[in-house]
This record gives structure tokens, sequence and C-alpha cells, in this order.
């Protein structure tokens, strides 16, 4: 039974998550609340290797909380579940937007889903950074980091790797207090 529900849980994530893999956070939270196949923790910890991760974020997630909750095959089971609607849709929307390219409405909703896909975002974002608002050094990190993306386009990797030597440098003095 539980892979029944973890095919139709994934298979709606990959139906009605736009905007990337952050954007199937919220509905990962859900799962967590409603079947308590993994904790809350265990999520920001999926996220995060999911994102160090070679892959798309969403389905190194679905992977991982297929794995958790199910096993091996529930791992197979929740990474198909969540790419099949995918796959699906950009068939059809190939080969209907082939035919409708020029029309008005089709672009409409194009750039309407653009803003859409950013609010999503920036819930997200908000959410994983609700327990980090509390860690000024955090906070301060964040904000210098945001600043230097913006002035110096570099790949995000360099971000992410420096980012992290700064945590590893701030951490430091902690482990050799006496």
């Amino acid at each position: 039974m539980i892979l029944i529900h973890l095919f139709v849980e994934f298979f709606k994530i990959g139906m009605f998550s736009f905007g990337g893999g952050y954007a199937t956070i919220p509905f990962l939270y859900h799962i967590s609340q409603v079947y308590n196949w993994y904790s809350i923790d265990e999520l920001t910890q999926m996220v995060a290797v999911a994102s160090i991760t070679p892959g798309p974020v969403g389905i190194n997630v679905a992977t991982y909380a297929g794995l958790k909750s199910a096993g091996l095959l529930g791992s197979a089971l929740a990474t198909v579940a969540e790419m099949l609607p995918s796959l699906f849709l950009v068939i059809i929307v190939s080969k209907l937007l082939k035919k409708f390219s020029d029309n008005f409405y089709v672009k409409s909703i194009i750039e309407t889903l653009k803003p859409i896909s950013c609010a999503l975002l920036t819930s997200v974002a908000i959410g994983l950074l609700k327990p980090e608002i509390k860690d000024l050094k955090a906070m301060i990190l964040l904000a210098f980091l945001l600043l230097i993306s913006w002035k110096s386009k570099k790949d995000p990797l360099f971000y992410i790797a420096l980012a992290a030597l700064i945590g590893v440098i701030l951490a430091l003095p902690l482990q050799y207090q006496f």
C-alpha cells in the first residue's frame, strides 16, 4: 500500500510543481506531515544532499525520499513517478507549441508562468531561511554572498564552495575552545 501512496504523491509533485526542484519542497513538507515517512529535519538534510549531488534537485529528493520511506523499490518508484508528468507534458506541449507558437494567448500564459515560478521559489527560500534567521553569522554570510553574486557573475558552484570555506573557517574557533 505504501508503494501506491508513494507513486501517487510523487506523481502529484511532478505534475503540480513548477519552477524547479526547490518548488517541490512545500509538497514534500506536506508528505512528511501526512505520512510521516521522514521528518522535517530529514527533509532539510535531503534537500542539502540533493543540492550538491549531480542531477535535478527534485529528482534527487524524490529518490532519497523514496529510499527512506520504502527502500530501493520505493526509490525507483518515486523517481519515475515524479518524472512521468514532465515527460508527458513535454511531449504534448512541444507538439502544441509548434502549432500555436505565434498565438497571443500562448505567449501570455508563458509570460504569466515566470512570476508564478519566482513566487514559489521565494516562498521556499523563506521557509528554508526561517531557522537560520536567528543565526547572525548565517545571515551576514547570506547577505555577503548575495552582494558579491550581484556584482560578480560567476558559476553557482563558486558561491557554494566559498560559502563552505567561510563556514569551515567560522566553525574552527568553536571546535578548539577550551
